[in-house]
């Protein structure tokens, strides 16, 4: 059988699916197709059922759970892990007049802007390696980043103005469920099984590694420093990465009433969300 996953070219996602991709794991006989896309793209191809398997933003996760299903391995959440609102040094960011570029309108950097100024109308949405230039440059005033530019701002002359994660965490109490591996629900609750044990076992290989950075990952990494990309995968693949644990799901149900509650929609469970093989645990 042949299905189709959609990954970001971050050090993380790399990292985590390496083995996976790579044959080094034994599939029994499952075929994965890669595309590599950047997470807004991963968004929409979701929101389009484009792929069987793909990388997206927590945030979107309420959009899609009726075609998708949320895995337990291979996400990226925790705390201290999230995006950061950066401008050049002097500037007075006032939601209401200050320009900003996001990365993206469904990504869940988005929606953490969104629930401190909720106000703000001179949003800008680029991909997210674009975003720091976009600020240092002066095209727009500031710019929320994610992945490597959490350690690249400075090299761009820009100083944090907030970030995104402390207010989340100070607000909620959880940690911040930034992304997840999702697969169609109609693969089948024996396929979603299998597959969260693929991706977890991807997860284990990477780590059994000692942490090497494989051609693999430096192949794909937007920004090709060594030590930033092994900060990248530090930060991002912990624990929650293996699986999401009672603290994980605490934080996708946080996420969950907090969209809703910002959108107006009907508020969803955890049971809406995750993959069938999850709900008795």
């Amino acid at each position: 059988m042949k299905l189709t996953l959609g990954i970001s070219p971050c050090p993380n996602d790399t990292f985590i699916f390496d083995a996976l991709v790579n044959g080094r794991l034994d599939t029994g006989g499952l075929e994965l197709e890669v595309l590599h896309e950047d997470v807004q793209t991963l968004n929409q191809w979701a929101l389009a059922g484009r792929l069987d398997v793909t990388k997206l933003s927590a945030g979107v996760l309420p959009e899609v759970a009726g075609r998708y299903a949320l895995l337990d391995a291979g996400g990226a959440l925790g705390r201290g892990v999230g995006p950061l609102l950066v401008a050049r040094p002097g500037t007075i960011f006032d939601p209401a007049t200050s320009t900003v570029a996001l990365p993206g309108q469904q990504t869940t950097a988005h929606l953490l802007f969104s629930l401190v100024h909720p106000g703000a109308t001179g949003k800008r949405f680029l991909v997210f390696s674009a975003i720091e230039a976009a600020v240092a440059s002066g095209e727009v005033d500031a710019g929320v980043i994610i992945h490597e530019g959490r350690f690249t701002y400075a090299a761009h002359g820009l100083v944090r103005l907030l970030d995104l994660g402390e207010a989340w965490e100070a607000r909620t109490g959880a940690p911040i469920p930034l992304g997840g591996i999702v697969a169609r629900r109609s693969l089948g609750p024996a396929l979603l099984r299998r597959l969260d044990g693929l991706v977890r076992a991807s997860v284990e290989a990477a780590w059994a590694g000692g942490g090497q950075l494989s051609p693999y990952v430096r192949q794909h990494a937007q920004e090709l420093e060594e030590a930033v990309m092994r900060q990248h995968i530090d930060l991002y693949v912990n624990e929650h990465s293996r699986s999401l644990g009672a603290e994980g799901r605490r934080a996708v149900e946080t996420l969950l009433a907090v969209h809703a509650r910002m959108s107006g929609k009907v508020p969803l469970g955890l049971g809406d969300v995750l993959a069938p093989h999850l709900l008795a645990g």
